[in-house]
């Protein structure tokens, strides 16, 4: 991993593939100030644990700031150039924006236009959900959807992107 990271980053994988933890090597690697975008919500005690054992892996040295829906408003709260941000998860964005029957298009294309121009460098982990089988029901659907569309965009205007599969990154730009 380099010492330092360029504009923004994608960090796409399965459930449980490593990415999360290759996100923060790159960001541990980075000589800035750390910050940690959550964009997941807690509606039981599962995920309340699950939050907890991400924090405790963590460690020390992190700034965290909760953002379910809100996240290029944050992104620009925190924008500073001495800073390096990882946004933990887009998936999980999405699935907060579609429950609070917010315009996912527009969200996504707006964070899409706000990337480029930050200041501070952003690292952001998506979970690949369209490499399985057809979802059953419409809501899967547009999620699933959604979150394809959300990287493609990303992708485009992220310096990097990488694909990680049991704990290996694969670098497919950059």
């Amino acid at each position: 991993m380099a010492a330092d990271i360029s504009t923004s980053i994608l960090v796409l994988g399965g459930a449980r593939s490593g990415k999360s933890r290759f996100a923060e090597g790159l960001v541990v690697d980075c000589a800035r100030e750390r910050h940690y975008v959550a964009t997941g919500r807690a509606y039981d005690d599962e995920m309340r644990d699950r939050i907890r054992r991400h924090q405790v892996d963590r460690g020390d040295g992190w700034t965290t700031h909760e953002e379910p829906v809100d996240l290029v408003g944050l992104l620009q709260r925190i924008d500073d150039p001495d800073r390096v941000v990882l946004v933990d998860c887009l998936t999980l964005w999405v699935t907060n924006l579609m429950m609070a029957d917010e315009d996912v298009a527009a969200r996504s294309s707006e964070l899409c236009a706000a990337l480029p121009g930050l200041r501070a460098k952003v690292v952001l982990v998506s979970n690949e959900v369209g490499l399985g089988i057809v979802p059953e029901n419409r809501m899967a659907r547009e999620f699933r959807d959604h979150a394809g569309r959300l990287h493609q965009l990303v992708a485009q205007v992220a310096a990097e992107v990488y694909f990680v599969a049991a704990g290996l990154p694969l670098r497919m730009k950059g």
